[in-house]
């Protein structure tokens, strides 16, 4: 297929500004084939909202989403917390693969991932658990894992390279509590940090938290033809996931949400809930939350969100950089009685 720029896009595709969002995704290539043909691309995005019902955004099977209704349940789903206990070791292992993933219809990224996919997987302790990773590179470039978080200097994932087809173990007592990440610092990082290598690190206070309906989100760009910005947004990994299949939940009930941004090429990302607001913990540490619908975090920040939403339906939440919207970062939550 044609190279996907992020300008070809929206340019391409400016028409459709009163079609459902997504549908400039989806008409990208057919631009493309059409030279440009306007009067064709109005047509189009009558049909469709007609289709649709007159809805200002797309949902369900006409969102330009890859895969089925559980491939991303991983990412989604942290492990389940555990009650703190002295002396208990938590293991993992990660491996560095070279994967050609399709991160939208027809859309394939060669990705450098942990353990296949983008984000990597969800590592999850309790404060003071003696934290194990074993790190297998079996990628064709150098990588290592840096954890943020407090730990000695030789397991920070600086100067301890690991070269393709070695291995390391990182090991230390977890903390401090809270929301963190891990990611390559190999050099150069923007290349290894873009390309995937990165994921969700949750420490769980030695009090626990409250009982919840738990969620990470991570965000991220792809550059897909090498110019330096991102063409596709995402969270956890595929554009419109969410939008084609709702996350659910129930009314009064508390929903957490792990939020962490490594999308590379810009300043900042966001997210936006519609319809309820939420409160914001940054880093998820502290006694400081904020009471919002929106947040905005540059890259490596995170933050716990914890709301209860007060009525049933179906909620949008998205970027609110209108453009990384209509490129993929969009969802729903689907609230039930």
């Amino acid at each position: 297929m044609a190279k996907l720029t992020r300008r070809r896009l929206l340019c391409a595709t400016a028409p459709l500004a009163a079609a459902p969002l997504g549908v400039k995704l989806a008409l990208g290539g057919q631009a493309e084939a059409a030279g440009h043909d306007h009067e064709a691309h109005r047509a189009t995005a009558g049909h469709v909202e007609t289709a649709a019902s007159g809805h200002a955004a797309m949902i369900g099977e006409g969102a330009p989403a890859v895969g089925g209704p559980n491939d991303l349940d991983a990412l989604l789903y942290p492990p389940d917390p555990r009650p703190h206990r002295p002396g208990r070791v938590r293991e993992y292992t990660l491996v560095a693969h070279d994967v050609e993933l399709e991160i939208a219809p027809g859309v394939f990224f060669p990705a450098w991932t942990y353990n296949g996919t983008v984000p990597g997987p969800v590592i999850r302790a309790t404060e003071d658990d003696l934290l194990r990773v074993r790190f297998v590179n079996a990628g064709a470039h150098p990588h290592t894992i840096h954890f943020h978080g407090i730990h000695p200097t030789n397991m920070d994932g600086v100067f301890e390279i690991v070269g393709p087809g070695d291995e390391l173990t990182y090991e230390f007592p977890a903390r401090p509590a809270g929301f963190h990440v891990y990611h390559c610092h190999a050099t150069p990082l923007k290349k290894h940090i873009h390309k995937g290598l990165y994921g969700a690190f949750v420490i769980d206070p030695k009090e626990p938290r409250e009982p919840a309906r738990e969620l990470v989100m991570v965000m991220n760009g792809y550059d897909t033809d090498g110019d330096g910005e991102n063409n596709f947004y995402t969270v956890n990994g595929r554009t419109f996931y969410y939008a084609r299949y709702p996350i659910r939940a129930r009314k009064g009930e508390l929903v957490r949400i792990y939020l962490a941004n490594l999308t590379e090429f810009d300043l900042i990302n966001s997210f936006h809930l519609h319809a309820d607001f939420f409160r914001y913990q940054p880093t998820g540490t502290g006694e400081h939350w904020e009471y919002t619908d929106t947040v905005m975090q540059c890259q490596g920040q995170r933050g716990v969100l914890e709301l209860r939403f007060a009525h049933a339906g179906t909620f949008m939440f998205h970027a609110h950089q209108s453009e990384f919207t209509e490129l993929g970062w969009m969802g729903y939550f689907r609230v039930e009685e």
